[in-house]
């Protein structure tokens, strides 16, 4: 078995390689009468697509998303949607110098000592144009949410860059589609595209940061212990290719605070209850409070550079290897639609299970 599925009602399984004649993914749970085209799933895909930019890999791909079943007169039946985009500039032959190689940093040895075969084209499905079909998902997960929930808004964007980060006095989020790096901090922008340049000219590449909010998430999602909407995004953001980290609110940073500091105090306002804060990212004891969700995660940098590096070949033997190809110096600038992608999926599956056991919220304050 090997888990390519995930979601609770809403469920989601992607399949297909880097180098394959295509991938894609299998809906199934989606609620019927979502409107829904390919243009509106396109929307999204053309933000996550290679070579838009120098910045990012150069392999040119339309991404373009075919629907195949579970959809008539732009309506989802309730049937299961199925998603492909098909792969079209595939270049395998750059990668026949490490067929017996293992990258240092990619899945190359893990995969082999897993199953005793590989996919040495691109990395196959450890690649992180698997991430594509997430998008697509993604896509048909925001339209059921404007059916559900129509005051919740996803905005994804890079907060880091290597040791750089945003000025947070600085954001504006109408800056985030104005420049390569989805940054909502003009001047971080400006720093990162001179920072990455110089990366990318001499074959290296870094890691980054990025934030996912959700504005407008009713209050009441997740369930105690096991079922927490902080468990699932926090499985949804690592299960994407390359992060070694999640964070929901201050993360890691909660551990300085005392508290009287951590603590989000709540009043009464005229729409319901106000925090004073968000330390929680907007989650308690597995719960949306009704603010903003806020999820950070850490894309380490691209394995495929073109400094030698030292490693083994299948039979045990040192051996040093150069990657050669085309590769994001920076893979976490389209990491930022899928996480926003992530997100979708996750709040979808969690509004359909709240609707499915509790209906509308049943516990009133100031009634």
């Amino acid at each position: 078995m090997s888990l390519n599925t995930f979601g609770h009602l809403f469920r989601v399984t992607t399949w297909g390689e880097s180098h394959g004649p295509a991938l894609g993914a299998t809906i199934d749970g989606c609620p019927p009468g979502v409107d829904i085209s390919e243009d509106m799933i396109q929307h999204w895909l053309d933000k996550r697509k290679p070579g838009q930019n120098k910045y990012t890999t150069q392999r040119r791909e339309a991404d373009q998303v075919k629907i195949l079943s579970g959809v008539f007169e732009g309506k989802t039946t309730g049937t299961p949607v199925q998603l492909m985009i098909e792969n079209t500039d595939q270049r395998s032959k750059d990668y026949g110098d490490i067929i017996d190689k293992f990258r240092p940093g990619h899945a190359d040895i893990t995969y082999w000592q897993k199953y005793g075969i590989r996919d040495y084209r691109g990395g196959g499905r450890s690649s992180a144009r698997e991430t594509a079909a997430r998008v697509a998902a993604g896509g048909l997960a925001r339209q059921a949410i404007k059916m559900l929930a129509p005051s919740v808004e996803i905005t994804g964007f890079m907060c880091q860059m290597g040791p750089h980060k945003i000025h947070r006095g600085n954001m504006d989020f109408n800056q985030i589609e104005q420049n390569p790096f989805w940054a909502p901090d003009t001047q971080a922008a400006q720093d990162w595209a001179i920072y990455l340049d110089g990366l990318r000219k001499s074959g290296s590449s870094v890691g980054a940061v990025i934030e996912v909010v959700a504005s407008g998430v009713p209050a009441g999602l997740g369930a105690p212990i096991y079922g927490k909407l902080d468990t699932d995004l926090a499985a949804a953001m690592m299960s994407i290719n390359a992060v070694k980290g999640v964070e929901i609110g201050d993360g890691m940073a909660a551990a300085e605070l005392t508290g009287e500091a951590n603590a989000d105090e709540i009043s009464m306002g005229p729409d319901g209850p106000e925090y004073s804060s968000n330390h929680a990212g907007g989650i308690l004891g597995g719960l949306s409070t009704g603010q903003d969700l806020v999820v950070r995660f850490a894309v380490k940098p691209t394995s495929s550079i073109l400094t030698t590096r030292k490693t083994i070949n299948k039979s045990g033997e040192n051996t040093e290897i150069v990657t050669k190809g085309r590769h994001d110096p920076c893979v976490g600038i389209r990491a930022v639609p899928v996480g926003e992608a992530m997100m979708a999926c996750v709040i979808l599956d969690h509004l359909l299970l709240h609707r499915g056991q509790i209906g509308e919220n049943q516990g009133k304050i100031g009634v």
